[in-house]
């Protein structure tokens, strides 16, 4: 940690790294700014009331929107839409065999993200609709039909801002864009939950023992979060000797790092979009006048609300064992999934033979493939159970400490905020090493 603040430090002595340093800050000021715009149609006590009650789904959006829910502003949505849009181009790119081969072209991949970002329109519209139906279900929205356009509008906008900010920050400041956005989106509600937790202990609803509980499970999760991220597994590779024109070129040792948690925390956020999508779908009817015009049909309206209740609570993780047990599941798909599709051991044995590389003890070419496809299976296994036990910790530390209010200590949360941050450190220390030999070299 002291190598990390020493590194951070001497980066800010660097005017360059200085100067994009400084702009993801000034990104991050005009993120919070814009988080507090508020939109009209929703009465604003219902809005707070309901999620005090424990609003389900409402909650997991507003933790990645950085209580812009609980406000209902313009970033409503947060970046949720624009990660749904890519989670479907990810999964066609598999399917799809033309869009394999273009993703395989040298402007594939630019192609594919542009048609990203124009799905990603109609998806944070569809989202919208849906959040705003939930809403008018529950009798916190009380707009006409021109008030939910505009609203419509406006959160799709945002979305489409915050998906603009982060390409800015990926371009022109430091680390990854959107994951900087969703980690100051989480880090956004702390005070307000350190707040909340005081005044619950002041109050004496809580005891100090139920604070010091919270902290402990608080900083063992980011233990076990670090030593996670920073473990992998080293392969050892031997290099061949080459003599090329009475030259000798090659020979020597390295080793492949394979990591736990090959995936990162893509995994979590793909889970829980694929989770929220069929109860999206199932607010978005939950509207009275779309209600009214199904009970035109012949069905009764009482069944209506009970079949989207019942879709919502279970397909929303933290309702019930089973919403849990389905949300621990497509986490753990998608940690094998997203490592499937970003290490391919076929072409790391391709590339390893064609440099003249083998692992001791096992033949270059298909060997290995095998060799590295068992290796990646058994530690990818352990990163999943890791990821899916992490990922459920947020519903139920809560029940355990009796502290309800401090969402940033559980799973998901926490573990996106310390893998961005130790992320961001490492392209930091990338950036200083790089300018370290620009100076040796020059």
């Amino acid at each position: 940690m002291k190598e990390r603040l020493a590194g951070l430090v001497q980066a800010l002595r660097i005017p360059d790294i200085r100067r994009r340093i400084m702009f993801v800050m000034w990104m991050f000021t005009v993120y919070v700014a814009c988080a507090h715009v508020p939109l009209p149609g929703v009465d604003k006590s219902a809005l707070e009331s309901l999620f005090q009650r424990g609003a389900g789904l409402g909650d997991i959006l507003d933790t990645f929107a950085g209580g812009s829910l609980r406000r209902f502003s313009v970033l409503a949505l947060g970046i949720m839409p624009y990660i749904n849009s890519s989670i479907i181009f990810q999964l066609l790119v598999m399917v799809i065999p033309s869009l394999e081969k273009l993703s395989k072209e040298e402007d594939g991949p630019k192609k594919i993200a542009q048609w990203t970002k124009y799905w990603t329109i109609p998806l944070a519209a569809l989202q919208a609709a849906g959040m705003i139906g939930w809403f008018g279900g529950m009798g916190v929205f009380q707009g006409g039909l021109g008030v939910r356009l505009f609203d419509i509008l406006m959160m799709t906008s945002g979305t489409m801002f915050l998906m603009w900010l982060g390409e800015m920050i990926s371009e022109r400041g430091i680390g990854q864009g959107i994951s900087l956005i969703i980690f100051v989106g989480i880090m956004t509600s702390m005070p307000q939950d350190v707040a909340q937790t005081l005044l619950l202990w002041r109050g004496q609803e809580i005891g100090i023992a139920n604070i010091l509980f919270l902290l402990g499970i608080f900083l063992g999760t980011i233990y076990l979060i670090v030593m996670v991220q920073q473990a992998q597994r080293k392969i050892p590779v031997q290099y061949a000797k080459r003599v090329r024109g009475g030259k000798i070129y090659g020979g020597g040792s390295s080793f492949l790092p394979l990591r736990v948690n090959q995936a990162g925390v893509i995994p979590i956020i793909f889970a829980i979009s694929v989770a929220m999508f069929p109860a999206t779908i199932a607010q978005l009817f939950g509207s009275p006048a779309v209600i009214n015009q199904i009970a035109k049909l012949g069905i009764e309206e009482g069944t209506v609300r009970n079949a989207i209740l019942s879709i919502v609570e279970y397909t929303t993780p933290g309702q019930n064992a089973f919403a849990s047990f389905l949300y621990f599941v497509l986490v753990v798909v998608f940690t094998y999934f997203y490592t499937a599709v970003t290490f391919n051991p076929e072409q790391i044995a391709e590339n390893l033979q064609k440099n003249g590389g083998s692992i001791p003890g096992i033949r270059p070419g298909e060997r290995t493939r095998d060799y590295l496809d068992r290796i990646l299976y058994r530690i990818t296994l352990v990163g999943a159970l890791y990821l899916g036990v992490i990922a459920i910790m947020q519903f139920y530390v809560g029940d355990i400490t009796g502290v309800k209010t401090f969402g940033l200590v559980g799973g998901t949360s926490l573990l996106i905020v310390v893998g961005v941050a130790l992320d961001t450190m490492q392209q930091i220390e990338a950036q200083l090493l790089m300018r370290h030999m620009r100076g040796f070299l020059v």
